[in-house]
């Protein structure tokens, strides 16, 4: 840890001073975007059921979040790349900072689930814009390491917030956590405006008024997204059911623990990772994440001690940790800085969507079985978008093949343009040419 510690300082260090700085800025603006919202997560569902909601309701309410990620990604990704990042972050932190304020504000259950939809607006904002400007910040041969050093964001803000969260609403009760968690976000806004994001010019190779989900098609990223989609539904499925599965094994482990046991091994492989592919390619370590998920799967489907769950959320973590910015970082190789946003969307719709299909579909195949049989389905579709990524990732099955072995380069790879004009204040929504919304 102290060697990569060493080599990451020495990363930033090369880079020019105001790349630094609007790195360091987005940092803490991630800390505080991911603390705010997982805050809740322990939370949130307690206080659905305390306000006379009932388990079926809890459920819609906790889905509802996917409502807000899907329906917004399109068009946030397309203001990303025709006008300007730092407003679609702008974005992101605002509803971070305002819907806390707006589960406090009414308790009657419809509300709340409107309000958790309204919530899913800051993630599907704030991850499309802060990968964005970090990939347009970080130089091509260290896009890799800089984006897993960034992303470490999420790890230790989802082990902080939840600690938080759950310590607070036992102290002083809900209304003094959804002010916290609100004030975080409000914090994060406000640091979020120092952020001075790269011109570009443009719309890159994908035209400006095409409709969103054709580019579902374009060969850059259409495999991507279907690799997404398959490793959603196994991911919602795990999200959904391992503690309602550690409570059926009848384990005595707090379902936290299994999820500290993720985010430590996925700070860990987040310092590694990125920067080997740099070195050896985005396709080995990308194939080695996707196996390592159907291995952690595949523990969870056979689980039935303390040790047993614990070991399966360190195999999680290790996978997940690397799979979401190494695709990340191959998203951007693929992209020119102008249309960066819309394609990185895109990618993440497929994963949305399988989050949200994961609880109905995967809790229908498994009815009369228990929990356990769904870890097993989960296992395959792990296998399956391994399978979906050996044989689509760079076009026809050969060169895939080769591709998520390390034996060929990317064949949809991007060089880089010509260099960013230097850091400056986005231009006010009043003035200039609008993208086609």
């Amino acid at each position: 840890m102290r060697v990569s510690s060493g080599v990451g300082v020495r990363v930033f260090g090369q880079l020019q001073p105001a790349q630094r700085r609007n790195l360091g800025i987005l940092f803490v603006a991630g800390l505080l975007f991911w603390a705010s919202l997982s805050s809740l997560l322990p939370t949130l569902p307690l206080y659905v059921r305390d306000v006379g909601g009932t388990s079926q309701e809890v459920g819609l309410v906790m889905g509802a979040f996917s409502i807000g990620l899907l329906a917004f990604r399109p068009w946030l990704g397309r203001l990303a790349d025709g006008h300007s990042r730092r407003i679609v972050l702008l974005i992101g932190m605002g509803a971070a900072g305002m819907a806390p304020l707006g589960y406090w504000l009414w308790d009657w259950i419809p509300w709340i689930a409107l309000v958790r939809a309204f919530h899913g607006i800051s993630i599907a904002a704030f991850a499309t814009a802060y990968v964005t400007l970090v990939a347009d910040f970080a130089p091509e041969a260290k896009r890799g390491e800089i984006l897993g050093y960034m992303s470490l964001v999420n790890p230790i803000g989802v082990a902080i917030g939840p600690a938080l969260g759950g310590f607070l609403q036992e102290l002083v009760g809900y209304g003094p956590l959804f002010l916290f968690a609100a004030l975080l976000g409000l914090v994060g806004f406000l640091c979020t405006q120092s952020v001075r994001e790269q011109r570009r010019g443009g719309w890159g190779s994908l035209p400006p008024d095409g409709a969103f989900w054709s580019l579902v098609l374009n060969p850059k990223v259409c495999s991507l997204a279907g690799v997404m989609l398959l490793v959603g539904l196994a991911f919602g499925t795990q999200t959904t059911f391992v503690a309602l599965l550690i409570q059926e094994v009848g384990v005595p482990l707090n379902p936290g623990l299994f999820y500290t046991a993720v985010a430590f091994a996925s700070f860990g492989v987040r310092l590694l990772a990125g920067r080997a592919s740099d070195r050896y390619g985005r396709g080995p370590f990308i194939s080695l994440s996707l196996a390592t998920y159907a291995l952690a799967m595949g523990i969870l489907l056979v689980a039935d001690s303390v040790g047993a769950f614990l070991v399966a959320g360190i195999v999680v973590g290790s996978g997940f940790g690397t799979l979401i910015p190494l695709i990340s970082a191959l998203v951007a190789d693929r992209s020119e800085p102008a249309e960066r946003g819309r394609l990185f969307s895109l990618v993440m719709c497929g994963f949305d969507l399988g989050i949200g299909l994961a609880g109905p579909i995967l809790g229908t195949l498994a009815l009369g079985s228990g929990y356990r049989a769904m870890f097993g389905y989960a296992a395959l579709l792990a296998l399956a978008s391994l399978g979906a990524f050996l044989c689509f990732s760079n076009g026809r099955p050969g060169s895939s093949l080769c591709f998520a072995l390390g034996l060929e380069p990317d064949r949809f790879r991007q060089p880089d343009p010509l260099p960013l004009e230097q850091p400056h204040p986005p231009t006010p929504l009043s003035t200039g040419s609008r993208p086609a919304l």
